[in-house]
């Protein structure tokens, strides 16, 4: 049996545009397409369409058309679908190096020298009782098929002859642990004109593994949702943004719906003008929503406590417009940003002193999904 919702349908219903379907060379990207309703534990392979585990690990499928391996609520926490009706849950980290993977097949062997994108979403499941810093994206030339379920390590990719990799690894900020959103994760990087295969997961062993305990007396793993993966081309004239052909890749990404701080974005008193270093920082923000369409950024201004407060307001308000003109002069579209100032209302350090002002004359700023705003 095959889920009533397509791989067309879906991209149109939560991408928009159908020009996505060619793009992706991901097929059933997030899960929606199934031989049988899932039923039982560990049987991703058997259920889900067009995709595989590497090893012997016992990935899991869930459907809101399960009762037993049903969505939002699960053996492993509660977390609604937010594309579709499925997606894959795995252990990052678990005792004795115990290690679960999805792989998938390419629509096509990705062209040498072509800069591409990988971007899937992530949540933690609730009763997880570690989290992981670090996701790990294996593109290989054939297939992988090993008896093992432990981490699937260099060495054990290795030993099978005549098989290409091109590895990567892509870490967090501070949203590794979220149970509750889901958390996109994305990196660009060279192709070697060899990629056939994408496996997604954790290729370190447990003492190799950056993570975070969430709970005390913690003895089990990390088992996070995946879904929505996507692999695209990158338009040529932003390939100077790629990550060397081979190299490991750790890039950062940020948690949506949370504000961040600018770390540079900081204002000499009474001005608003945007300083050399400040813009530096904005550009990497644009370059983060230029790799992903589906987001937007909301803009905040603060001031410290000296002045009016009628005063204040007006210069955050100056503040909070400089970065988000910035954003839009560097190309990208109104309709993706929003800026509000907030005065000297909400400080971050104390204002009694020069360095203490300096910081709450700051901009902050929340990313999140365009349909969300």
């Amino acid at each position: 049996m095959v889920s009533k919702f397509t791989y067309s349908s879906l991209l149109t219903c939560f991408w928009g545009i159908s020009s996505l379907l060619a793009q992706n060379l991901i097929h059933n990207p997030s899960f929606e397409e199934f031989e049988a309703c899932p039923e039982r534990l560990g049987n991703f392979e058997n259920d889900v369409i067009l995709w595989t585990t590497p090893t012997e690990g016992s990935t899991d499928y869930f459907n809101g058309c399960s009762t037993i391996m049903g969505t939002p609520e699960n053996f492993n926490g509660t977390q609604p679908a937010d594309f579709g009706n499925g997606y894959a849950g795995l252990y990052l980290y678990a005792p004795n190096d115990y290690r679960e993977y999805i792989q998938a097949s390419l629509r096509q062997t990705l062209e040498k020298g072509k800069t591409y994108q990988v971007s899937f979403y992530v949540s933690l499941a609730e009763r997880s009782d570690f989290a992981v810093k670090d996701f790990g994206v294996l593109f290989s030339s054939d297939k992988l098929n090993l008896q093992i379920k432990k981490e699937l390590s260099r060495m054990q990719r290795y030993k099978i002859a005549g098989n290409n990799y091109n590895f990567m690894e892509i870490g967090y900020t501070n949203f590794y642990k979220d149970t509750r959103d889901w958390v996109l994760v994305s990196t660009r990087f060279e192709a070697k004109g060899t990629e056939n295969y994408m496996i997604i997961g954790n290729f370190k062993h447990n003492a190799g593994t950056r993570k975070f305990k969430t709970k005390k007396g913690a003895k089990q793993g990390a088992y996070y949702y995946v879904d929505m993966v996507a692999l695209k081309p990158v338009q040529s004239q932003d390939s100077e943004k790629k990550s060397p052909s081979g190299a490991e890749v750790v890039v950062e990404n940020y948690e949506l719906d949370k504000i961040h701080v600018f770390k540079n974005v900081l204002f000499n008193f009474d001005e608003f003008e945007l300083l050399d270093s400040a813009k530096a920082d904005v550009r990497r923000i644009y370059d983060y929503l230029v790799d992903n369409e589906s987001l937007r950024i909301k803009v905040d201004g603060h001031t410290d406590n000296i002045g009016t407060e009628s005063y204040n307001q007006e210069l955050s308000d100056r503040r909070s417009f400089a970065v988000a003109q910035y954003l839009i002069d560097l190309g990208l579209s109104k309709d993706r940003i929003s800026w509000k100032g907030h005065g000297g209302l909400s400080p971050i350090a104390s204002n009694d002193n020069e360095e203490g002002r300096q910081q709450n004359r700051r901009v902050a700023f929340v990313i999140s999904k365009m349909e969300e705003f």
